[in-house]
């Protein structure tokens, strides 16, 4: 027997040599046989744990929504088939509704968009909230030449409403002082009872930020009217009105400007009566009709259009531009629209009888969205970056309210999902979103962004069943979407450095003062004092593509010179030295330095301080704008 037993060992194969004399010949149950016996037990108990998990209850547990209140919720329906029983009808009426809904919303539109003149200073030109008569660092030229003129001068100008909170979001220097995170009004009424003509603002203030502060129209009509520019002015104070603490400066500015009270004129902004338009119309079509098609369909182009023309319009000149580019994002937005409610809206809708349900959970939650500018903007949150969130107030406890909120939603959508039995379906998709996304992180030079309308085409597809929490998130990440695109257009998930700093430093090299500057104060005599700067010690690094060193004095540029004293010069003998007289003693003045390439500077360093007393504060290190 023994003898036998080993003969027949010796007839049998080795594992080794049938692993690889015939795994090709496997079938795939015994391929993974031969596979998980390398995988302890331990761990293939849990994954099969996991995997059966992840199936869901069999058979799956559909979601249906029994409206509350049946009676009522389905009254609506009952009485348009008791009058109109026919589609025909149904369809006349639908008709009606949409040319209705477009002449309410187009007069209404005509006549917030469209000012007449004002009187003897012609048709206002329309303006962004954030805009001003004075660019950063030296982008006025020496002098500010490239700005004038500085007086004698006017501007028939139209702010929109909701000014108020546009705000500098990268720090923007006033002396030596740094402004972030508030509107850029700097100066105004010495005393609130004074005249508006008597509020003066700097030139970098913003307009329309300047004429809520000094009570020439009110923040939520916005309105037209005349400013004047005044030229130099000094001393422009910090106070706080209507909602606004405008920053002082101490100093002169060439350019400054006033309102002309006279001019005011009554072209308001006409967005809340255009709100209570839409809102009206959505509201009927959503508790008057059952189809899904007509309900998303109608609602999607509504609030397209009214985010993209009222709510949150681009910063455009004129309205037949916004018009057009409202256009031109329409019928992209429409494909991804077509997504949504194919894989998404469908599932969530049909037989939904719940008409004030659905009413309030969605298309409430929808107009949330699509108001974002109004609701989810207040959040003090303005860009998901660690020196972003620890200068803002309030960030911080924001952020983790956010990510604590997000998380108990998605577990919440996780459990449904698998109680309906698509649970791994979701994890193949959501797993597919993720490594996309960690590819796009992977590319150097790249940045990943994620745009709201982008967060809300990702998450709403954990949205597809009739649930109620489904029907709420589902129309606030709709809206989301609808406001991302309408007012921002498809922006790049992947954007470079330069495209998500905008006007926040470069980090590119500061300038150092090789001998502290020689100061003559000339007190007690008729010539008035002044400051040299010697740069012959300064290097300027030709090999970050500098060549000349530029000088701010209060913010205005008022040297500019390169190596050799001509542009281009091979040379190297330096760029010699700066002398400014002092143009009035009772007031300090605030130098930045920044070196030059060609026309364009790179980043000035912080404010140096020759104060009143004569005294010299040397910057302190870091870059400004």
């Amino acid at each position: 027997m023994a003898d036998a037993d080993e003969s027949a060992a010796f007839l049998r194969p080795s594992d080794d040599e049938l692993g690889e004399s015939s795994e090709d010949d496997l079938s795939p149950e015994q391929l993974k046989h031969s596979v998980l016996r390398y995988i302890p037990p331990r761990i293939r108990k849990a994954g099969k744990a996991v995997a059966r998990w992840t199936k869901g209850p069999n058979p799956p547990r559909i979601y249906k929504i029994k409206p509350i209140f049946p009676q009522v919720q389905e009254a609506p329906i009952k009485l348009l088939d008791r009058y109109l029983p026919k589609k025909r009808h149904k369809f006349l009426l639908l008709i009606a509704f949409y040319f209705l809904w477009l002449l309410c919303f187009s007069l209404v539109l005509h006549k917030s968009a469209f000012s007449s003149d004002v009187p003897g200073y012609g048709s206002p030109v329309r303006l962004s909230c954030g805009a001003s008569y004075w660019a950063n660092g030296n982008g006025c030229g020496l002098n500010g030449d490239q700005c004038r003129p500085f007086s004698n001068s006017t501007l028939t100008f139209r702010c929109p409403a909701n000014c108020k909170r546009v705000e500098v979001i990268n720090p923007h220097a006033v002396g030596d002082q740094e402004v972030v995170y508030k509107p850029l009004v700097v100066g105004g009424p010495t005393d609130p009872s004074d005249p508006i003509s008597s509020s003066i603002y700097r030139g970098d203030s913003f307009i329309c930020g300047s004429a809520i502060h000094s009570g020439f129209f009110s923040d939520t009509e916005g309105g037209c009217g005349v400013l004047r520019l005044v030229g130099e002015q000094s001393n422009y104070p910090s106070t706080k009105a209507n909602g606004i603490g405008s920053i002082g400066f101490d100093s002169y500015f060439p350019r400054s400007f006033s309102f002309i009270a006279s001019t005011a004129s009554r072209c308001a902004d006409l967005r809340w009566p255009l709100l209570g338009v839409s809102l009206t119309f959505t509201i009927l079509l959503s508790l008057f009709t059952t189809s899904p098609g007509i309900f998303f369909w109608s609602l999607y182009v509504g609030l397209f259009f009214h985010v993209a023309l009222v709510s949150d319009p681009p910063s455009l000149a004129d309205y037949y531009s916004l018009v057009s580019l409202a256009l031109g994002r329409f019928l992209p937005a429409s494909f991804c629209a077509y997504v949504v409610y194919r894989f998404c809206v469908i599932r969530s809708l049909t037989g939904l009888t719940a008409q004030v349900e659905k009413t309030i959970l969605w298309l409430g939650a929808c107009w949330v969205g699509c108001l974002n500018n109004y609701t989810f903007d207040r959040i003090p949150i303005q860009r998901l970056t660690p020196s972003d969130i620890k200068a803002q107030p309030g960030a911080v406890p924001a952020l983790i309210s956010i990510v604590l909120i997000i998380f108990s939603i998605a577990l919440g959508q996780a459990w449904a999902i698998r109680r309906e039995g698509r649970m791994r379906k979701y994890l193949a998709v959501y797993g597919i979103f993720v490594a996309v996304i960690l590819i796009l992180v992977a590319i150097p030079r790249m940045n990943v962004r994620i745009h709201h309308y982008i967060l809300g085409m990702l998450l709403i597809f954990g949205t597809a069943m009739q649930n109620r929490p489904s029907l709420l998130y589902q129309g606030l990440l709709f809206g989301l979407f609808i406001n991302g695109i309408a007012r921002w257009g498809f922006d790049s998930i992947l954007q470079t450095p330069g495209e998500l700093r905008g006007d926040a430093p470069l980090g590119t090299e500061l300038p150092g003062l090789g001998i502290p500057p020689i100061i003559h104060n000339n007190f007690g005599t008729s010539m008035p004092g002044n400051v040299t700067f010697d740069f012959s010690r300064t290097v300027i690094p030709r090999d970050k593509g500098f060549d000349g060193i530029s000088v701010l004095v209060n913010d205005v540029e008022r040297f500019r010179a390169y190596e050799g004293g001509i542009y281009g010069s091979e040379n190297d003998e330096g760029v010699g030295s700066f002398t400014w007289v002092r143009r009035n003693v009772s007031m300090p003045e605030y130098f930045r330095f920044g070196f030059m390439s060609g026309s364009s500077a790179g980043d000035y360093s912080k404010a140096g301080v020759w104060s009143v007393d004569g005294g010299w504060t040397h910057p302190k290190p870091g870059p400004s704008l």
